[in-house]
């Protein structure tokens, strides 16, 4: 009787977090931009092969970069403006952005920032989707 409880918590401590990552989707880096110094915009293609997403996530390296909106463009040629309006700083990530409607093809996603105290490099931006 011990054995199997114990057997059954272990069991749980295993596929309760599997379970988790599952409903979480997988993420995968769909590229990345180096930022130019001041009010700015730029823009990241993704190809129809890296396949179907229901929701985005940017993330910062190198300094922080103060987001005003994102404009994601679909296969269908449907758009979607995001009102992000936030500050992300070095090492930071802005909110999951769920994408409208069953999971989409994206082509790019254009993003309009401007940075904050990098005068002397560059901040990255990285675009992740989640399958």
């Amino acid at each position: 009787m011990r054995t199997s409880f114990f057997l059954s918590l272990l069991i749980l401590s295993i596929v309760s977090p599997l379970s988790l990552l599952a409903q979480q989707g997988r993420w995968e880096l769909l590229g990345s931009r180096r930022v130019n110094y001041g009010l700015d915009r730029d823009e990241i293609p993704v190809t129809v092969r890296e396949g179907f997403f229901d929701a985005l996530q940017l993330r910062v390296r190198g300094g922080s970069v103060q987001f005003h909106k994102v404009v994601v463009h679909y296969g269908n040629g449907q758009t979607d403006e995001i009102e992000l309006r936030a500050v992300i700083p070095s090492g930071g990530q802005s909110r999951v952005i769920d994408l409208p409607g069953n999971n989409r093809v994206i082509t790019k996603v254009v993003f309009y920032y401007d940075t904050q105290g990098i005068r002397r490099g560059k901040a990255s931006v990285n675009l992740w989707g989640r399958h």
